[in-house]
């Protein structure tokens, strides 16, 4: 349990050659309400229960508990989520100390492509690497709970 202190961008470059690693992942969500998120993740053969809170300072901090699940608890849960998933594939660079989370998107959210980095406190200092676009830390449309809701194939261009 802790607070999840992170930055999130916009891809506009080429990453996947700097890619130390690769899950795919499958999410659903039981609740989404004020911020506050119950998700049920798959990620490759494991499973995870994530609590979230809502977010503070312009969107960059929130609370966080997350706990491994059995697999098959987590299939048998993914049933009783919301309408929609959220399936993506997480590219993970190394950037100075840090490391950079890549999403890419399938599905309904077919086309977005976006990268957080996690800090220890929120005036940390991190390489931003020149593959990064806009900051996008803070707009709820780029939440994944939000897109399972209002896919990025809806959003008007």
């Amino acid at each position: 349990m802790h607070n999840e202190i992170e930055r999130k961008f916009l891809v506009v470059g080429e990453f996947k050659h700097l890619a130390y690693e690769r899950y795919h992942i499958e999410q659903g969500y039981m609740a989404t309400e004020s911020g506050k998120t119950v998700r049920f993740r798959i990620r490759n053969d494991k499973a995870y229960l994530t609590i979230k809170g809502p977010s503070t300072n312009g969107g960059m901090t929130r609370y966080e508990f997350e706990t491994e699940i059995p697999m098959d608890d987590a299939k048998e849960l993914m049933k009783l989520c919301m309408p929609g998933r959220i399936i993506k594939d997480r590219w993970l660079v190394k950037s100075g100390k840090h490391t950079v989370e890549v999403d890419e998107f399938f599905g309904e959210n077919q086309g977005l492509i976006m990268a957080e980095i996690e800090l220890e406190s929120e005036d940390e200092p991190y390489i931003k690497p020149d593959f990064l676009g806009e900051e996008v830390t803070g707009d709820r449309r780029y939440y994944n709970s939000h897109l399972m809701r209002k896919p990025f194939s809806t959003w008007e261009k």
